[in-house]
């Protein structure tokens, strides 16, 4: 599929016009420079033809901003990787010092290039997209990204430039698992994805909070498949105070609905926290498959043979009744045991997706049940007959018996725990649900 990059120095409305392109607010808007630091990818279909675009960071120079150099790579790739690259200039301001570094790489760059001059909302202000002649890059388009004002004929100018031959490809990465990373701030979550990925692909600052959006990545090496989230970390509720960080939040909560699989890393040097245990707990409600992955193992001192026993046994006290999950210690820093969250990640991705035959289910379960029936209620004695797996995305089972209504919570969980006895569903949550037959 083809890749148009929308490029620009900060705040002239890139993120805004992201998201008209893509037709959902995938990524953060606000009046603040510099809110989007990472690419964002997303698909836009115009009058049948299909392209990927890719939201970047506002271009800067010669600023103290942390993030700057990093920021500039990351558009100097997005440019590099594109088909066609959408340079956004504001009319109001004219041509900045930015706009014209821009320009000089684009011009060099062997790339079709539209140069859209933004924010021009009136008919008074169309004579100051003139001005960006000078830029050398051809006619500017003027477009007003909020209102939507011009963007269909910038639309038809893409699908024109775009190449040909691509058109009409349906999207590659359509139905792939989707393993999402989530966890407080700057526990090493952009970290492990450039690490899996091998490049680096997402920023990565000492700063907490440097990653806003939930980045999506296609991963497939080592015999593994599969979309990568990295997510902006989750802090307690009264600890946010900026908007930014409010959308940031609500974006992971939507990544990890979206999600197969998440994988919640935790500090190893602070151990489980109340913050890491609201996460899972939203992980467990959204019912997804999850690994835990204790990062920073290197910095914990006077490490024993039996540290990282305990350190499992502490977690699996933390987590009860949820304890069938895999606990992979790692220090992404100098790449130990990546593979093993690989394996893990993949192993419970094949447990979340597993379909059991109701004669499997029945010839497993229904022995179980006769040794151990479930207790009578005021004299009535209660009789589960059959058992079938429910056509839901996360494993599900419904157990058709005479009187589903006086089967309580324990005799469910000793369900349950017989259920993840004879078949692997380790890692995933399991829901059982009590039928009259």
């Amino acid at each position: 599929m083809n890749l148009v990059a929308i490029v620009g120095r900060p705040n002239v409305g890139k993120s805004t016009l992201f998201n008209r392109l893509v037709g959902i607010r995938q990524a953060i808007v606000d009046e603040t420079a510099g809110v989007t630091r990472d690419r964002h990818y997303g698909q836009c279909e115009w009058c049948g033809n299909e392209f990927s675009v890719v939201d970047t960071g506002g271009f800067t120079s010669g600023s103290d901003d942390v993030f700057e150099e990093e920021i500039r790579k990351q558009v100097l790739i997005a440019i590099e990787e594109s088909d066609l690259v959408l340079f956004m200039v504001e009319a109001g301001t004219g041509i900045t010092d930015y706009d014209s570094e821009i320009a000089d790489i684009l011009r060099r760059c062997n790339k079709p290039v539209i140069l859209a001059v933004n924010k021009v909302d009136t008919g008074d202000k169309m004579y100051d997209s003139y001005q960006f002649y000078s830029l050398g890059l051809g006619d500017p388009m003027s477009i007003a990204a909020a209102t939507g004002s011009g963007t269909g004929d910038l639309l038809d100018k893409v699908v024109e430039l775009l190449p040909k031959e691509a058109k009409g490809e349906t999207d590659p990465y359509a139905g792939l698992p989707r393993i999402t990373i989530v966890g407080k701030p700057n526990v090493g979550k952009s970290s492990l994805t450039n690490a899996l990925l091998g490049e680096d692909r997402n920023i990565v600052t000492p700063v907490a909070g440097t990653t806003r959006d939930a980045i999506s990545s296609h991963f497939n090496k080592f015999g593994h498949e599969f979309m990568i989230v990295d997510t902006a970390g989750l802090r307690k509720k009264s600890k946010v105070t900026e908007d930014l960080e409010f959308y940031s939040v609500m974006r992971s909560i939507k990544a990890i609905e979206n999600s197969d699989v998440c994988i919640l890393m935790i500090d190893a040097t602070t151990g489980i926290e109340a913050q890491d245990m609201a996460i899972f707990n939203l992980i467990i409600r959204n019912r997804k498959g999850c690994v835990i992955v204790v990062n920073k193992w290197d910095l914990v001192e006077g490490k024993t043979a039996n540290t990282m026993k305990e350190y499992i046994e502490a977690i699996q006290k933390r987590i009860a009744p949820f304890s069938d999950i895999p606990v992979i210690f790692t220090s992404v820093i100098n790449k130990q045991r990546l593979m093993d969250v690989l394996e893990a990640a993949s192993q419970v991705y094949t447990n979340y997706s597993r379909r059991i035959s109701t004669s499997q289910l029945n010839d497993a379960m229904l022995p179980e049940i006769e040794n151990y029936p479930p207790p009578a209620w005021k004299g009535k004695y209660i009789k589960i007959k059959y058992i079938t797996q429910l056509p839901t995305k996360s494993p599900s089972f419904a157990f058709f018996c005479n009187l589903p209504q006086y089967i309580r919570d324990p005799y469910k969980r000793f369900l349950e725990n017989k259920l993840r006895s004879h078949f692997d569903f380790k890692g995933c949550v399991l829901q059982i649900f009590l039928r009259q037959k």
